[in-house]
């Protein structure tokens, strides 16, 4: 067996393996723990990388086993799998050391991580995924091993916010799964193919193709969060910050979102799904849950349900991309993935910090509490000024492409959406950086703790500017080679000749 054939399944196995290791580990062992998160991590970045260079190479990395006669489990790589696994693998890193601070003290840390470790193991395979069955496979895995995450602190907000996030998703799986078999009955096991894998069925299949289109989007639009399946979001930020940073960024709306991705160009095609029709419905359910997303999340005190809502928002610009039938809008949208990853993540640490340090979980508390936490609060601004798209934040980058994108496509009706979404979102951000940085605070902490030489601990510190500065990097070095946006003219591209 050659690299070529067990490099992806090494790749999944680099963090499965260390997590089911440590679902046996006494809570004592803190140490031992640790290395193995830690050193699944760092495996796993190594074998990315080399992953990475050998597709930008134009080499062919696939691992394949039968399930089934006729029916096979596929990992494999291509410039677009690479970019999400790449996103998926850097932010476990961060994430990973943020959540051993986290959760320093807490109870139940093995069953934490081992979960936790699963679900980064289907998120790189749902990346990874070289069909529509093993995409499948992946995708309820991560519900499985997320729902447990969710409910990690067992009180009963954590369990009814469980409840609600596991009733969403196996129900948006269920829609998957009958729409994957239904497709399957018509054109046989779907490999994801570059300009699509259906279209000897276009002529006779039409009606057919739009209903299983329809229900292809509505089982990814739950984890995507797209309007109106996106109830569970603001219910599962009961979940711990490492969990709800996991959530937004890397794991679960990445998933749907990438989902959508696939579907669009790799298994129908955006030629067949624009002859169909679809892209148009799509784009438009996607504007709708960009306003409506940031119209709830000005509403919302709680600083993680108001995040929460920001991510309703954000993650349809994916979707809105893949759906403006133009190559300059399918490089926002495709870029968008890892620039409202490193973004989000970084707004879900410092809520986490705040929480943690100061006891502060609602944006009616936040006063004053930059000149507690400057470089907290400093990541912050950045986060939030690049969801708002300010430059040269990674935000901006994203809203500039899809913009020039769709004037491109003669879709000019997006160039409202995004200016309405800018407002809104500066409506709900500004007013929580102008009250951290300039107004007193009005009291006490609601639960200060002590901070030592830092404003909070390195463990919980480090990774919000690493990931802030991530964030101001990708736009300032937006034309540089291997850079996010790089990357996603190589997909459009290479994998879809657009």
């Amino acid at each position: 067996m050659s690299v070529d054939t067990w490099l992806p399944a090494l790749i999944v196995l680099s963090s499965l393996l260390p997590g089911l290791l440590i679902f046996f580990l006494d809570e004592e062992r803190h140490a031992l723990r640790t290395a193995l998160n830690m050193a699944g991590a760092v495996l796993k970045i190594g074998l990315v990388g080399w992953m990475i260079w050998g597709v930008f190479h134009d080499h062919a990395y696939e691992s394949r086993m039968s399930l089934v006669p006729g029916l096979d489990l596929v990992l494999e790589a291509d410039a677009l799998s690479v970019f999400f696994v790449a996103l998926s693998t850097l932010l476990w890193l961060v994430t990973t050391i943020y959540a051993i601070g986290y959760l320093e003290d807490s109870p139940h840390r093995s069953r934490f991580f081992g979960f936790f470790s699963l679900c980064v193991s289907a998120t790189v395979g749902i990346a990874l995924a070289g069909n529509l069955v093993t995409f499948l496979i992946f995708y309820e895995l991560l519900t499985l091993a997320t729902f447990p995450l969710v409910a990690h602190r067992g009180t009963p907000d954590a369990m009814r916010g469980a409840r609600v996030y596991l009733a969403y998703t196996v129900t948006g799986g269920a829609v998957l799964l009958f729409a994957v078999a239904w497709l399957s009955a018509l054109a046989g096991p779907v490999e994801f193919t570059t300009g699509g894998a259906l279209g000897g069925l276009a002529q006779t299949h039409r009606a057919e193709l739009t209903v299983i289109f329809a229900l292809l989007i509505a089982g990814l639009g739950v984890k995507a969060a797209l309007v109106p399946l996106h109830g569970w979001l603001p219910q599962a930020m009961v979940a711990p910050a490492p969990v709800s940073a996991l959530l937004h960024a890397v794991a679960v709306v990445k998933a749907g979102a990438f989902g959508i991705v696939r579907v669009v160009y790799d298994v129908y095609g955006v030629t067949l799904a624009a002859d169909l029709g679809v892209l148009q419905p799509l784009a438009l359910l996607a504007a709708l849950t960009i306003v409506y997303g940031s119209v709830r999340a000005i509403a919302q005190d709680g600083l993680k349900k108001r995040l929460a809502y920001s991510t309703v928002s954000q993650v349809s610009y994916i979707a809105l991309g893949t759906a403006i039938f133009g190559p300059v809008a399918s490089i926002g949208g495709i870029v968008h993935l890892v620039h409202q990853g490193v973004m989000k993540i970084t707004l879900f640490f410092c809520a986490g910090n705040l929480a943690e340090t100061l006891g502060i979980h609602n944006v009616s508390e936040m006063r004053g509490c930059a000149r507690r936490m400057p470089l907290t609060m400093a990541a912050f601004t950045v986060g939030a000024l690049g969801m708002i798209g300010v430059p040269p934040v990674a935000g901006f980058v994203t809203k500039w492409y899809l913009g020039a994108g769709a004037v491109a496509a003669g879709a000019e009706w997006v160039l409202v959406v995004l200016a309405a979404s800018s407002l809104l979102n500066a409506a709900y951000f500004l007013p929580i950086l102008y009250a951290a940085w300039f107004r007193e605070p009005v009291g006490p902490w609601p639960e200060e703790h002590p901070r030592g030489r830092f404003e909070a601990p390195l463990m919980l510190l480090v990774p919000v500017l690493v990931t802030a500065a991530l964030s101001v990097a990708a736009g300032l070095l937006a034309a540089a080679p291997f850079s996010p946006l790089d990357w996603a003219k190589l997909i459009a591209e290479r994998e879809y000749g657009l």
